[in-house]
């Protein structure tokens, strides 16, 4: 009894410790979560080195499929493909996704640039670091920009092309860019209400600590967006020279990449298809993955 009881009161005491842990850090809590779930589902997890730079990615599905990678997006992880990965690996593809520099596990270089140029070399360099000659290639708003670069400047390394609510074309955003690293919960809200439609609340708890790791990666942020917003890399006239397959797939109700935005890409490659989905917003490929997955399959398979 004395030793059952030991045993309780040390359970009680790592639940409460626990506890406020999670109250201080739940976005490390929701990140080792993920981290724990990738390691128990088989997911490999490995970093190469790019242009001098540790990459770090996630790699599933069996060996010898046909290899897709994916990008992300400003501010995303390798983690944001999940829901549409588990489609593919279900195909058969083997799916390859990078931390891009900066972001997620991989490196964050003080000297690095940043911009989208950059990391479509560093994306080409992790082709050649990995001995992948071809591949399927998507990519995620800024990470559907970076898809693009690679597609015309090396489009030998490109069999098929999938842009999700992709950014790329000259043409000024709407909306406060300084979203991306909100400085008080209010605006951890307004994010969420231009990444998704009828986001729900999220604890003051949660979003206080969202501010803080925005915080910690603002400067990152700042330099990908100041970048961008030149509009030197902008892809209005490499699109029409694109000969590969390409997918356009699209949040109805996206704020950050509107619907006509994906309309105009959709004029600029002949060859391309549209596919809009209703209800979703800017993160279509992570919320509407029952609708999009079979779509996205069916594309690949061809």
């Amino acid at each position: 009894m004395k030793v059952m009881k030991k045993l309780l009161g040390v359970a009680g005491l790592l639940i409460v410790v626990g506890g406020i842990g999670f109250w201080a850090r739940p976005v490390s809590y929701y990140n080792e979560a993920n981290y724990l779930r990738e390691f128990l589902s088989g997911t490999e997890s490995r970093s190469v080195e790019v242009g001098g730079y540790r990459v770090h990615y996630l790699a599933e599905g069996p060996a010898d499929g046909q290899p897709i990678v994916l990008v992300h997006g400003l501010a995303g992880t390798a983690e944001e493909w999940h829901n549409l990965t588990s489609w593919l690996v279900k195909a058969g593809f083997h799916v390859y996704l990078p931390d891009l520099p900066g972001f997620g596990r991989s490196e964050q270089p003080a000297e690095f640039s940043y911009s989208v140029h950059d990391q479509a070399v560093v994306v080409v360099g992790f082709l050649d670091a990995l001995g992948l000659k071809q591949v399927d290639l998507g990519g995620s708003s800024m990470g559907g920009w970076i898809a693009q670069l690679v597609a015309a400047r090396h489009p030998e390394r490109v069999r098929r092309l999938m842009l999700f609510d992709a950014v790329g074309l000259y043409e000024k955003p709407d909306w406060d860019t300084r979203f991306f690293t909100p400085a008080t919960p209010a605006e951890v809200d307004q994010l969420m209400a231009l990444l998704m439609p009828h986001p729900q609340k999220i604890p003051v708890f949660i979003a206080r600590d969202i501010v803080r790791d925005a915080n910690r990666n603002a400067w990152v942020i700042h330099r990908a967006v100041d970048a961008m917003l030149t509009g030197q890399d902008a892809t209005d006239n490499m699109l029409p020279q694109l000969k590969m397959p390409v997918l356009l797939v699209w949040g109805a109700q996206d704020r950050i990449a509107p619907l006509t935005l994906g309309a105009r890409i959709h004029q600029l490659v002949p060859q391309s298809e549209l596919d809009v989905f209703a209800n979703c917003g800017h993160l279509a490929q992570m919320q509407c993955t029952a609708q999009i997955g079979p779509k996205v399959v069916e594309f690949v398979k061809r």
